[in-house]
């Protein structure tokens, strides 16, 4: 599913993406810690990491990748991840499972959303 409309909003740190039935606006740091990358999702069978301290992550800018997806470059060098419009898609309409879950999955590692923030949690 292609979009019919892409903008980055720069100063919202949001990317809207219109298609064909409605029109979402995902933040950075959303995209940033769902980053379709080998760093982020792993090679293989291998698991990848799970970004953290990413809250103030902005979007620097954008690039076609072919007509099947988008290259995201984020202001914390990350780069390497292709977003394919099936993927951008299930991250529109699937955003409150996505963010429940990686929500969940810093709890269980102790990890925060705020850039160097530590949890310890006291037994």
């Amino acid at each position: 599913m292609t979009p019919d409309k892409i903008l980055l909003h720069k100063k919202s740190r949001q990317l809207e993406l219109a298609f064909s039935d409605h029109t979402y606006r995902l933040d950075a740091e959303y995209l940033r810690v769902h980053s379709p990358s080998a760093e982020v999702r792993g090679h293989g069978a291998s698991g990848g990491t799970l970004p953290f301290g990413k809250r103030d992550v902005a979007i620097e800018h954008i690039e076609a990748a072919g007509n099947y997806a988008l290259k995201v470059i984020f202001d914390d060098g990350h780069d390497s991840g292709i977003y394919t419009w099936e993927y951008l898609h299930d991250l529109c309409v699937n955003e409150e499972t996505h963010w429940q879950a990686y929500l969940e999955a810093l709890h269980q590692s102790g990890k925060a959303r705020e850039p160097d923030t530590q949890i310890v949690r006291l037994l």
